[in-house]
Formats: structure tokens, sequence, C-alpha cells
């Protein structure tokens, strides 16, 4: 599977780590920033270019991590974007949740709550969680895309 990912300074460090595990995990990972720590950088620019590039992937499955202090930050970011169902996950049951019932196509996470080695089994539960299909979760994706 093709993932995104991308970080601001909060998270350059734990985005490494991710990357590592991602691809260890047997995925291809796509790293739209920071290139490098910058104390003064700003989440939305990296989240802004993970969701393009995840929206003009054109693959059903792509999906991104996006890494900052809170991961809420990220995921407001991310959810400005039609047909980005991010979620912000500090559990695996919750990334379980936001798969089955949400399709959530993009992880937000917390680079000061968690450690790398901490977001590993929610990263593989989302990663292997489907999407259950249900009608009633296909009708609120549906007016999630209708918003606004």
């Amino acid at each position: 599977m093709q993932i995104f990912i991308a970080a601001d300074h909060n998270g350059f460090e734990f985005k490494k780590q991710v990357t590592d595990f991602l691809i260890r995990s047997g995925h291809e990972v796509v790293d739209k920033g920071g290139d490098t720590l910058d104390p003064l950088d700003d989440f939305p620019q990296f989240a802004g270019r993970a969701m393009n590039a995840l929206l003009a992937s054109g693959q059903h499955d792509a999906r991104a991590v996006l890494i900052c202090g809170s991961g809420q930050g990220m995921c407001i970011a991310a959810n400005r974007f039609k047909g980005i169902r991010a979620c912000l996950c500090t559990d695996p049951q919750e990334a379980r949740t936001a798969r089955n019932d949400d399709d959530c196509n993009v992880l937000c996470l917390p680079a000061r709550l968690l450690t790398a080695v901490e977001a590993e089994p929610i990263i593989s539960a989302w990663l292997h969680t489907p999407f259950a299909g249900a009608e009633r979760f296909k009708r609120r994706i549906k007016e999630l895309d209708q918003l606004n």
C-alpha cells in the first residue's frame, strides 16, 4: 500500500521512526516533509502537501499518516480536503473504529503524547482494519462529502 507521510518540527524524529516501521511492514512510503528540522515550520503546509499527493495518486487504497505535537492541527488541516477522512488516534481501538465505521484514510498522531513504538500497534490496527461498508456508514460518508 502507498502511504504518504508528513510531520512538522514536533513530529520530525517521530516521522523517521514511523517511516521505518511502515517500510519494514512492506509499504511504499512517500515523504511529503518536513525534510529538515525547522522549529519555525508550520503544520498546514505539510498536511496540504500530503493531502494533495494522496488525492492526486488516484489509488483507491492510498493513505496518509500525519504527525504534529498534538495531532489535532494536522487532523483539522487534512479534513479541509474533500474526500479526506482524517482521524486522531491514541489507541488501537480508536484506529479500528475509525477504519471500520468511517473508512478513515488519514491517521493523525500526537508526537507529544506517544512514542513511535507506542504508535506501532495503532498504525497496525488502522492499516489492517477494513471498512465495514455498511449502508449507514456509506450514507454518512457521502453526507460528509456534501458538506460546505
